[in-house]
């Protein structure tokens, strides 16, 4: 037995290990409103989400038709990070657009 700090007594350990989770995704969507204009809906998509337009107007349209659209799937920091920046970027342009995460 060791009797002073950080001394060896020899033993040795044997490594234990733990099986691994991949971290949990989260989909970033957008919820539909009847307030909130058709182009400023894509602009959010090509700003914060990088989406050309062909790419912005689809998911634009999946929120019209289906009441809620995917932007994209993230790790829970970045999402949340998105989350926050759409929904400010909607307040501070006067638009009740509403932005969420879901676990995928």
């Amino acid at each position: 037995m060791a009797t002073r700090p950080f001394e060896d007594d020899g033993a040795i350990l044997e490594a234990v290990k733990l099986p691994l989770k991949p971290p949990r995704r989260y989909q970033i969507v957008l919820l539909n409103d009847d307030f909130t204009p058709m182009d400023f809906v894509v602009e959010v998509l090509m700003r914060f989400f990088g989406m050309d337009e062909a790419k912005a107007v689809a998911v634009m349209m999946a929120v019209h038709t289906q009441g809620k659209g995917v932007c994209g799937v993230y790790s829970k920091e970045v999402a949340e990070m998105k989350v926050m920046q759409v929904n400010r970027y909607a307040r501070e342009n006067q638009h009740p657009l509403q932005c969420q995460m879901e676990i995928v």
